[in-house]
């Protein structure tokens, strides 16, 4: 054998000693890494000595390779079991536990900001004399989209759109389930149980199959009110948004009035109000045109009145929807609505 190749298996018989010396007085998982990075890594000591092997002979690449083999087997499972028996014996906890200290206090609990909004304006509604109604959050095509006006081929019926329950397919109407996507179906429900003239606020969560961004999400809140009698002028749907805009800024906020179309209101028109995280300026939140759509509405379409039991000829009304997220966003100057549903506490606990 060689000068080169006996050197190689004195180093390797040295290096496993010294190893497993080193494995036995390891405390802890961090050495045994260390161990590991250090013999056995791409950088250690037995690659080092494979690399040497390639210069010797061929037989004495054979009795060195043998020996390098066995060492790192041993190596490798004394590393192993090492690390098996401290991670059983080794605490869980940084520092031993004493039960004679006294417990940490525990924090007050703070209302997530959507829901206190959600509480403010139904506090500004109730001394309307406005009742604040809760409705199911699974409802049906028949509910949502039939009895609401929407023609048969309208997109928002996609699946794009709607969460469809398992079961839906190939079915229609009441038995078509689904996450409700708008709460205006609430107020089929409402109509059918209580006699007008009333007034209605109902808040609550809705669900729409698009993508996400700082203006969007899967799952977001509204809050619609509803007001029905016997002559109610569209002009009532101002006092409406500037209750809720005084509500919600406690100053008044400027806002613009535009037509709009949809498919449970005749006519209908669209809120717009400053954008009041760039205070108009533009930014991404309102897509840098300085204003952000809130509270689109109108007078009840009088088909969805016949659908809730009542005359048309003899009832009328006005309808309010309210993005309940994006009101939160400009109230606190939020350019993200995802923040608020990413149940983040180091986000959330800024909202007392």
């Amino acid at each position: 054998m060689s000068d080169t190749a006996e050197r190689l298996r004195r180093d390797i018989t040295v290096l496993n000693e010294q190893t497993l010396d080193r494995i036995r007085a390891a405390a802890s998982i961090s050495d045994v890494d260390a161990i590991r990075r250090d013999v056995l890594g791409r950088s250690g000591r037995l690659p080092a000595i494979r690399r040497e092997i390639g210069a010797l002979p061929a037989e004495d690449r054979r009795v060195v390779g043998a020996a390098l083999h066995e060492a790192q087997t041993l190596i490798t499972g004394d590393l192993d079991a090492r690390q098996r028996h401290l991670l059983d014996t080794e605490p869980a906890l940084p520092r031993p536990l004493d039960v004679t200290l006294p417990g940490l206090p525990v924090g007050p609990g703070r209302l997530h900001p959507t829901t206190q909004l959600m509480y403010d304006l139904n506090d500004a509604f109730a001394a309307l004399n406005f009742e604040v109604y809760e409705s199911p959050e699974v409802s049906s095509e028949l509910v949502e989209f039939d009895e609401l006006n929407f023609p048969a081929d309208h997109p928002a019926r996609e699946s794009m759109d709607t969460f469809w329950l398992a079961g839906a397919e190939g079915r229609r109407g009441a038995d078509r389930l689904c996450l409700r996507p708008h709460l205006t179906g609430a107020s089929l429900h409402y109509m059918r149980e209580h006699e007008p003239p009333f007034r209605l606020a109902y808040p609550g969560r809705v669900y729409r199959n698009e993508s996400t961004d700082p203006r969007h999400e899967r799952a977001f809140f509204q809050y619609e009110v509803l007001l029905v009698d016997e002559d109610v002028p569209l002009s009532a749907a101002r006092f409406l948004v500037d209750t809720i805009l005084d509500t919600v800024f406690g100053r008044p906020v400027r806002t613009r009035m535009r037509t709009g179309f949809f498919p449970f209101v005749e006519p209908g028109f669209e809120i717009d109000m400053e954008c009041q995280v760039c205070a108009g300026r533009g930014c991404r939140t309102c897509r840098h045109v300085g204003w952000l759509e809130v509270m689109p509405g109108g007078s009840p379409h009088p088909n969805v009145l016949r659908a809730g039991g009542l005359d048309p000829d003899r009832w009328t009304g006005c309808y309010l929807n309210v993005g309940l997220d994006r009101l939160v966003m400009m109230r606190y100057g939020i350019d993200d609505v995802r923040l608020m549903h990413a149940a983040d506490l180091r986000f959330l606990t800024q909202f007392a």
